[in-house]
């Protein structure tokens, strides 16, 4: 009975499948080169699963954003009391609203762990410059994206911190003045501010979001992925139990990594209900408790700052004394990334066959960034931090300036012809 069951089914299937290929028959081709006929290196550790977290979360954020949108009012005088209705009386509201604000930072967890993981194994060096360049961009609209929905809440911190970033573009001369009141519609963040920043949020980034995403894997799939050895296997010998004619270092993405990725979805899920359910604002890092009271434009907060992935950059601002300087440094910072494929001089992309000079380098650099999102996230009054603060950003620069010379000086260790495996 159960052979027959199993037979039907499968049976059902194959006609499912057969109807939609006769109708869409390019569905099946597509299918095939970006999944079961995709084959990746056999050798992906853990922080080749970043990349798919940055999709699961994604699409918590466009679902769960468009829930909040059911019942968010766009304008000054309603926007807060509008969130506390979803809070409080919206049937599972502080749920759909914790996922989204918790989803944002995760969001940039594994952003900032997904380009770390291509800054230590070269994946931005020749032929995947491409690859980088559109993942920094997403990054950037990632930046806009999440800065917009921080301003609707319309809570003190959301008010005074949209106030303090729009008004970074008064320090342009000439044209400072008019740009400040464009973007905000107004001499002050108020309705005009909410409804077009609502609109950006919602409808205009989003599509430049997934339309980046689908350029960024679809140029992935065209040069392959790297790993962590930084050796293509599309060069390497053929011949794997599947395919004659396929890298044999290579395994099909699907079945074998969507189930790998799927254990890791659910322990990255787990963790996500754990702050969701017991620590939402974690501690302030999330959400500051500032911007659980409604916006006064005539109390200001005692320390104003930006959320934690905006933090080294905020930093780096804030310890430079002259403001249009301190500006070109911040957007300097972010910009000077787009030139990494270019600045790197190394014959080796991994750093597994770099010298003690590029590791101990790259080591630093992880610490400096978070060390000046501790210090952006701080008070800025204490004028040793401030002096740390100058030294960090001095070292952010010098690191991706030197970046030709001491790559291309550094001893290396041989890399293997094909892929290794460890356990």
């Amino acid at each position: 009975m159960a052979n027959v069951i199993t037979r039907t089914a499968a049976n059902t299937a194959n006609t499912v499948v057969d109807w939609v290929n006769e109708r869409a028959p390019g569905l099946a081709p597509m299918y095939r080169k970006h999944m079961s006929e995709y084959y990746a290196p056999k050798n992906f550790n853990i922080f080749y699963i970043f990349g798919v977290l940055s999709i699961v979360v994604l699409v918590n954020q466009i679902l769960t954003g468009i829930f909040l949108t059911m019942h968010y009012k766009p304008s000054a005088a309603e926007a807060f009391s509008s969130v506390e209705y979803i809070m409080r009386d919206v049937q599972y509201g502080w749920l759909i609203r914790y996922m989204h604000s918790t989803g944002a930072s995760l969001f940039f967890v594994a952003v900032y762990l997904h380009m770390f993981r291509g800054l230590m194994y070269g994946s931005y060096q020749k032929p995947r410059e491409l690859v980088w360049i559109l993942g920094m961009l997403i990054y950037l609209v990632l930046m806009a994206e999440a800065f917009l929905g921080y301003v609707l809440p319309w809570g003190q911190m959301s008010f005074w911190g949209a106030k303090v970033i729009i008004s970074l573009f008064g320090a342009f001369p000439v044209i400072g003045n008019g740009l400040t009141e464009w973007i905000m519609g107004d001499y002050l963040p108020g309705d005009a501010t909410l409804n077009r920043f609502f609109a950006l949020h919602v409808i205009a980034l989003p599509l430049v979001l997934l339309l980046l995403v689908v350029l960024h894997i679809g140029a992935l799939h065209e040069v392959g992925s790297n790993n962590p050895d930084g050796v293509e296997i599309k060069k390497g010998p053929k011949g794997n139990r599947w395919d004659a004619n396929k890298p044999a270092d290579g395994i099909p993405f699907h079945p074998y990594y969507t189930v790998k990725d799927t254990f890791y979805i659910g322990c990255f899920l787990i963790l996500a209900a754990f702050i969701i359910f017991f620590t939402p604002a974690l501690g302030g890092w999330f959400l500051e408790h500032d911007n659980f009271t409604e916006a006064n434009r005539l109390v200001t907060p005692s320390h104003i700052k930006p959320v934690w992935y905006y933090t080294p950059y905020y930093a780096m601002l804030r310890v430079v004394p002259d403001k249009l300087f301190g500006v070109l440094v911040m957007f300097g910072a972010i910009a000077i990334l787009f030139a990494v494929p270019w600045l790197d001089r190394a014959k080796v992309r991994s750093y597994r066959y770099r010298g003690l000079m590029s590791k101990v380098l790259l080591g630093l650099f992880a610490i400096t960034f978070v060390w000046l999102g501790k210090i952006g996230a701080g008070t800025g009054t204490d004028p040793v931090e401030t002096i740390i603060g100058r030294v960090l950003t001095f070292f952010y620069f010098a690191f991706f300036i030197t970046m030709p010379l001491w790559t291309k000086i550094d001893s290396t260790k041989p890399v293997p012809e094909r892929v290794t495996t460890h356990d």
